[in-house]
């Protein structure tokens, strides 16, 4: 069974959910915390959502100094597929594994709901089980959403198909062209400011606009690591 780890920051919120979800798709998940110094032989890697270190300087920015980060930009740099949501996004920006950043909303208030996305890459280590195109319902809850970069890079991400995710209907935050996700040229780190931890179990998650899906949108992400090292196993 393949092992997981969650990383646990002070001021995270959603490592449990996160580590449910693994647990969901068929993983194992396995606690990890901010100031370890090893991995635990985890296959893969999750940063949750949540206000890290109160989100003190900039959101993310005291979190790339933990222990932990210089384990995970080693396992990432390596290969082992790693996901950043919300608040991991924000980390992984950070530390330098996807570049841009992310600042407050444009709109400067916490935002709250379900939103649409459309997957723009279904070729990575945590997109793999969803069709191109496909779009889907994942709940959003940020405050500092809104993902910026120089229009050079933000080229070279749409050129190399390095956007994941992309919002529909409405940008909710101001994300330079509409975007919700991106990867690493390799595909195996994600982030997206959106949670699909919290779309992962039937009844409980946002209805999608695809019939009979039932507030499950989210466990894709998971699944598809589980099949992105079942590959290279």
């Amino acid at each position: 069974m393949a092992r997981i780890g969650v990383v646990t920051f002070p001021g995270t919120l959603d490592d449990r959910d996160a580590a449910r979800a693994v647990r969901l798709a068929g993983g194992e998940p396995v606690n990890l915390f901010h100031a370890d110094h090893d991995l635990q032989g985890v296959d893969a890697v999750v940063l949750p959502g949540g206000f890290s270190y109160g989100d003190y300087l900039r959101a993310g920015a005291i979190s790339r100094f933990s222990p932990i980060m210089e384990q995970v930009v080693d396992a990432a740099n390596g290969g082992m597929p790693v996901l950043g949501i919300c608040n991991g996004f924000q980390v992984l920006t950070e530390v330098h594994l996807l570049p841009g950043s992310m600042i407050k909303n444009n709109h400067l208030h916490f935002i709250c709901r379900d939103q649409v996305l459309r997957v723009e890459n279904n070729d990575t280590a945590w997109t793999n089980a969803y069709e191109l195109g496909e779009e889907i319902t994942i709940p959003l809850k940020n405050q500092d959403g809104q993902y910026v970069a120089d229009e050079r890079t933000l080229d070279e991400l749409e050129a190399e198909g390095r956007v994941a995710f992309r919002y529909v209907d409405v940008n909710p935050n101001g994300s330079r062209r509409n975007i919700a996700g991106i990867t690493n040229e390799r595909g195996n780190v994600v982030g997206l400011m959106p949670h699909p931890e919290h779309a992962v179990e039937a009844g409980f998650g946002p209805d999608s606009r695809e019939a009979g899906r039932g507030g499950t949108d989210g466990l894709g992400f998971f699944a598809s690591a589980l099949n992105a090292l079942l590959a290279s196993a």
